[in-house]
């Protein structure tokens, strides 16, 4: 018996011939939905079926989580938030910003294949019975790509990205710029513009030249940004004075988000909503609920926490 089935059987309690039949219908066992983006347009998501996510955690928790990650890498990590990412960016200094096109679909299944040939992590048959495990197969496509939506996927993109961050991680602490990548936002801070400009080429050169995986920087959001305008790293303001903020626009809108929902004037979906955006808002700036918790109440604010989700 294959070790890889032998550790799901083990861990589900599932057969063998159980474990084999999911594993070679789990690349199409998603379910799909789509959720509005910020910038415009739709952002498909793919769940995997509940017996295909049970076995991408076994690998998740049994495997995945023990492979090497790098520092720069800060999301999807025990004990790391976007505040942690933003914290490493704070002050007065300039900040760079870029993003990945297609992040997660870019990442194939034969991206994990070489990796696991160079790791010797698997044998040949068990590294393609992980990869149907951890990748999906969209409608009237062949190939096997990483889903926005399975719980694997997070801690599988910052495994395969380790030789990207070590080469630009690299290159940023020779120009001494500090350097973080949230999932696909990299963010980049230094004394000056002038410093950080360097490492547009440095991303462009290390994405074209990098066999594995074939990834590609969308140029429209490299974005460079000084103290004189608001500064935001993943959702969070960086103050000249050092420390992370909502923004004040931004608590001015979830004070009056809290006021109509304790006066039960959100609709269910948009409570739901506002429960998410306290607890983003109680990792970036958690004094901020501490004060409204003062004005509306501990038991209001707590009950817009653990608004229940829609069936």
């Amino acid at each position: 018996m294959s070790k890889l089935i032998e550790l799901i059987t083990t861990e589900t309690g599932l057969t063998r011939e159980d474990v084999l039949r999911l594993i070679h219908t789990a690349p199409k066992r998603y379910k799909i939905f789509h959720i509005p983006k910020r910038s415009g347009g739709e952002r498909e998501i793919a769940q995997p079926a509940r017996e295909v996510k049970l076995i991408q955690r076994v690998l998740l928790d049994k495997i995945l989580a023990s492979l090497p990650v790098h520092d720069a890498a800060v999301a999807y990590r025990k004990g790391r938030s976007v505040a942690t990412n933003a914290s490493h960016h704070a002050g007065h200094g300039p900040i760079l910003k870029m993003d990945f096109k297609d992040f997660f679909p870019s990442i194939r299944s034969e991206d994990w294949l070489l990796y696991c040939r160079n790791a010797d992590l698997f044998g040949e048959v068990d590294a393609h019975l992980s990869a149907l495990i951890l990748f999906r197969r969209a409608k009237r496509e062949q190939v096997l790509k990483l889903s926005i939506g399975a719980p694997s996927s997070p801690v599988l993109s910052n495994i395969l990205l380790l030789p990207f961050d070590t080469m630009v991680a690299l290159e940023a602490v020779r120009r001494g710029i500090k350097y973080t990548r949230y999932a696909d936002d990299l963010t980049f801070s230094g004394q000056r513009i002038g410093m950080l400009k360097d490492m547009v080429d440095v991303v462009e050169h290390t994405v074209r030249h990098m066999p594995r995986p074939k990834l590609s920087v969308n140029s429209n959001k490299t974005v460079f940004v000084t103290a004189k305008h608001r500064r935001v790293v993943t959702g969070i303001t960086l103050a000249n004075n050092g420390s992370l903020s909502l923004g004040r626009q931004r608590k001015r809108l979830l004070s009056a988000a809290v006021h109509r929902a304790i006066n039960g004037r959100l609709s269910p979906a948009e409570l739901l909503r506002l429960s998410g955006d306290l607890a983003f808002a109680n990792v970036a700036e958690p004094d901020f609920i501490v004060w409204l918790q003062k004005k509306y109440g501990i038991e209001g604010v707590q009950m817009i926490k653990h608004a229940p989700r829609l069936s």
